[in-house]
Protein backbone atom coordinates (compact mmCIF):
# COMPACT_ATOMS: atom_id res chain seq x y z
CA UNK A 1 0.00 0.00 0.00
CA UNK A 2 1.48 3.41 -0.68
CA UNK A 3 2.21 5.71 1.76
CA UNK A 4 -0.33 7.96 0.47
CA UNK A 5 -3.43 5.47 0.48
CA UNK A 6 -2.29 4.74 3.87
CA UNK A 7 -2.95 7.95 5.02
CA UNK A 8 -6.21 8.29 3.39
CA UNK A 9 -7.20 5.07 5.11
CA UNK A 10 -5.71 6.22 8.39
CA UNK A 11 -7.82 9.63 7.64
CA UNK A 12 -10.84 7.87 7.45
CA UNK A 13 -10.58 5.56 10.27
CA UNK A 14 -10.51 8.67 12.26
CA UNK A 15 -13.05 10.26 10.99
CA UNK A 16 -15.48 7.28 11.99
CA UNK A 17 -14.28 6.94 15.58
CA UNK A 18 -14.90 10.89 15.56
CA UNK A 19 -18.07 10.39 14.15
CA UNK A 20 -18.84 7.28 16.41
CA UNK A 21 -17.48 9.27 19.43
CA UNK A 22 -19.81 12.25 19.22
CA UNK A 23 -22.80 10.16 18.26
CA UNK A 24 -22.10 8.59 21.60
CA UNK A 25 -21.81 11.51 23.23
CA UNK A 26 -25.08 12.91 21.89
CA UNK A 27 -27.22 10.06 22.60
CA UNK A 28 -25.73 9.56 25.94
CA UNK A 29 -26.78 13.43 26.45
CA UNK A 30 -30.49 12.86 25.39
CA UNK A 31 -30.57 10.18 28.00
CA UNK A 32 -29.31 12.17 31.00
CA UNK A 33 -31.58 14.97 29.83
CA UNK A 34 -34.22 12.33 29.31
CA UNK A 35 -33.77 11.24 33.16
CA UNK A 36 -33.96 14.39 34.52
CA UNK A 37 -37.06 15.18 32.64
CA UNK A 38 -38.56 11.88 33.98
CA UNK A 39 -37.15 12.90 37.62
CA UNK A 40 -38.88 16.22 37.50
CA UNK A 41 -42.43 14.83 36.33
CA UNK A 42 -42.22 11.69 38.90
CA UNK A 43 -42.06 14.25 41.67
CA UNK A 44 -44.98 14.12 44.38
CA UNK A 45 -46.01 16.55 46.88
CA UNK A 46 -47.76 15.16 49.78
CA UNK A 47 -49.61 17.54 52.17
CA UNK A 48 -50.80 16.31 55.85
CA UNK A 49 -51.94 18.22 58.97
CA UNK A 50 -51.01 18.45 62.77
CA UNK A 51 -54.35 19.73 63.75
CA UNK A 52 -57.84 18.74 62.50
CA UNK A 53 -61.13 20.20 62.74
CA UNK A 54 -64.45 18.32 63.22
CA UNK A 55 -67.66 20.67 61.30
CA UNK A 56 -71.00 20.50 61.73
CA UNK A 57 -73.64 21.36 59.24
CA UNK A 58 -77.20 22.06 58.77
CA UNK A 59 -79.31 22.16 55.74
CA UNK A 60 -81.52 24.77 56.77
CA UNK A 61 -84.01 24.94 53.49
CA UNK A 62 -83.24 22.69 50.69
CA UNK A 63 -79.86 23.20 49.03
CA UNK A 64 -79.07 25.62 51.69
CA UNK A 65 -76.21 24.84 54.49
CA UNK A 66 -74.69 26.22 56.46
CA UNK A 67 -71.93 25.76 59.52
CA UNK A 68 -73.57 25.17 63.30
CA UNK A 69 -69.97 24.26 65.22
CA UNK A 70 -66.68 23.99 64.68
CA UNK A 71 -64.69 21.83 67.24
CA UNK A 72 -60.66 21.04 66.96
CA UNK A 73 -60.06 17.40 66.08
CA UNK A 74 -57.14 15.61 65.76
CA UNK A 75 -56.20 14.87 61.71
CA UNK A 76 -57.45 11.11 62.19
CA UNK A 77 -60.67 12.40 63.58
CA UNK A 78 -61.81 15.52 61.61
CA UNK A 79 -64.51 15.69 58.85
CA UNK A 80 -67.66 16.90 58.76
CA UNK A 81 -71.54 15.85 60.57
CA UNK A 82 -74.27 17.15 58.08
CA UNK A 83 -78.00 17.12 59.14
CA UNK A 84 -80.40 17.53 56.11
CA UNK A 85 -83.59 19.20 55.84
CA UNK A 86 -85.50 15.82 55.57
CA UNK A 87 -84.34 14.63 59.08
CA UNK A 88 -81.30 12.25 58.03
CA UNK A 89 -77.95 13.08 59.23
CA UNK A 90 -74.64 12.16 57.69
CA UNK A 91 -70.89 11.84 58.55
CA UNK A 92 -68.21 12.67 55.99
CA UNK A 93 -65.15 11.23 56.17
CA UNK A 94 -61.87 14.31 54.97
CA UNK A 95 -61.17 11.97 51.98
CA UNK A 96 -65.35 11.91 51.02
CA UNK A 97 -65.83 15.57 51.91
CA UNK A 98 -62.43 16.10 49.34
CA UNK A 99 -64.49 14.00 46.88
CA UNK A 100 -68.17 15.75 47.18
CA UNK A 101 -65.84 19.62 47.05
CA UNK A 102 -63.94 18.22 43.49
CA UNK A 103 -66.77 17.24 41.90
CA UNK A 104 -69.23 19.85 42.76
CA UNK A 105 -69.22 22.52 39.66
CA UNK A 106 -68.67 25.17 42.36
CA UNK A 107 -66.08 24.80 44.10
CA UNK A 108 -63.64 22.69 41.31
CA UNK A 109 -64.09 26.12 39.69
CA UNK A 110 -62.36 27.55 42.69
CA UNK A 111 -59.63 24.82 42.74
CA UNK A 112 -58.93 24.83 39.08
CA UNK A 113 -59.28 28.65 38.25
CA UNK A 114 -60.05 30.57 41.69
CA UNK A 115 -60.75 34.48 39.32
CA UNK A 116 -63.63 32.61 37.58
CA UNK A 117 -65.11 31.02 40.95
CA UNK A 118 -67.95 34.14 41.88
CA UNK A 119 -69.86 33.33 39.07
CA UNK A 120 -70.29 29.27 40.35
CA UNK A 121 -70.73 30.14 43.72
CA UNK A 122 -74.15 28.82 45.75
CA UNK A 123 -74.67 28.07 48.90
CA UNK A 124 -74.67 24.36 48.87
CA UNK A 125 -72.95 21.83 50.53
CA UNK A 126 -69.23 21.40 49.11
CA UNK A 127 -69.25 25.34 49.11
CA UNK A 128 -69.77 25.23 53.40
CA UNK A 129 -67.06 22.13 53.30
CA UNK A 130 -64.75 24.38 51.34
CA UNK A 131 -65.21 27.70 53.15
CA UNK A 132 -64.97 26.28 56.64
CA UNK A 133 -61.94 25.43 58.67
CA UNK A 134 -61.91 22.08 56.85
CA UNK A 135 -60.89 23.57 53.64
CA UNK A 136 -57.79 23.98 54.45
CA UNK A 137 -57.65 19.97 54.32
CA UNK A 138 -59.52 19.79 51.14
CA UNK A 139 -57.79 22.12 48.89
CA UNK A 140 -58.16 25.61 49.85
CA UNK A 141 -55.21 27.74 49.28
CA UNK A 142 -53.32 29.51 52.14
CA UNK A 143 -51.71 31.75 49.88
CA UNK A 144 -51.70 35.77 51.20
CA UNK A 145 -53.43 36.62 48.22
CA UNK A 146 -56.27 34.85 48.72
CA UNK A 147 -57.02 36.80 51.89
CA UNK A 148 -60.07 38.45 50.22
CA UNK A 149 -61.83 35.39 49.43
CA UNK A 150 -61.43 34.14 52.64
CA UNK A 151 -63.00 36.65 54.56
CA UNK A 152 -66.13 37.23 51.55
CA UNK A 153 -66.66 33.69 51.29
CA UNK A 154 -66.24 32.16 54.71
CA UNK A 155 -68.13 34.22 56.16
CA UNK A 156 -71.03 33.58 54.26
CA UNK A 157 -71.35 29.95 54.82
CA UNK A 158 -71.56 29.97 59.10
CA UNK A 159 -74.92 30.68 60.68
CA UNK A 160 -74.13 33.84 62.19
CA UNK A 161 -70.74 36.50 62.97
CA UNK A 162 -70.25 35.10 66.21
CA UNK A 163 -69.58 31.51 65.70
CA UNK A 164 -67.61 32.68 62.12
CA UNK A 165 -65.70 34.59 64.64
CA UNK A 166 -65.21 31.94 66.95
CA UNK A 167 -64.42 29.57 64.15
CA UNK A 168 -61.62 31.59 63.20
CA UNK A 169 -59.14 30.73 66.14
CA UNK A 170 -59.84 26.81 64.54
CA UNK A 171 -59.68 28.04 61.39
CA UNK A 172 -55.60 28.90 61.94
CA UNK A 173 -54.72 26.06 63.60
CA UNK A 174 -55.37 24.36 60.79
CA UNK A 175 -53.94 26.14 58.66
CA UNK A 176 -50.55 26.48 60.38
CA UNK A 177 -50.42 22.68 61.27
CA UNK A 178 -50.36 22.23 57.74
CA UNK A 179 -46.90 20.74 56.21
CA UNK A 180 -46.22 19.80 52.69
CA UNK A 181 -43.47 17.08 51.43
CA UNK A 182 -41.89 16.85 48.15
CA UNK A 183 -40.57 13.14 47.15
CA UNK A 184 -38.15 12.35 44.40
CA UNK A 185 -37.70 8.76 42.28
CA UNK A 186 -35.10 6.59 44.16
CA UNK A 187 -31.59 7.63 43.11
CA UNK A 188 -33.00 10.98 43.62
CA UNK A 189 -32.30 13.25 46.52
CA UNK A 190 -34.72 13.15 49.56
CA UNK A 191 -37.57 14.64 50.03
CA UNK A 192 -37.86 17.45 52.56
CA UNK A 193 -40.53 19.38 54.79
CA UNK A 194 -41.59 22.83 54.14
CA UNK A 195 -44.07 24.04 56.50
CA UNK A 196 -46.69 25.68 55.14
CA UNK A 197 -46.62 25.40 51.31
CA UNK A 198 -47.65 28.69 49.95
CA UNK A 199 -48.02 27.23 46.35
CA UNK A 200 -51.80 27.27 45.36
CA UNK A 201 -52.18 23.92 44.22
CA UNK A 202 -55.70 24.05 42.88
Amino acid sequence: MTPLRRHAVLRRVKDITLSTTLTLALLNGAVVLQSCGNNRSEEQTETRFQQGVRTYITETAPGNFKITDEVQAEPGQAGAIVSYFDGHRDTLSVDAAKRLVENDESTRTYLHNPGAYHTHHHNGLANALLWGSLGYMLGRSTAPRYADDERRYSSGVYANSSLYNRSRHVSENVRSSRITRTTRPSGGRSGFFSRMGRSFSG
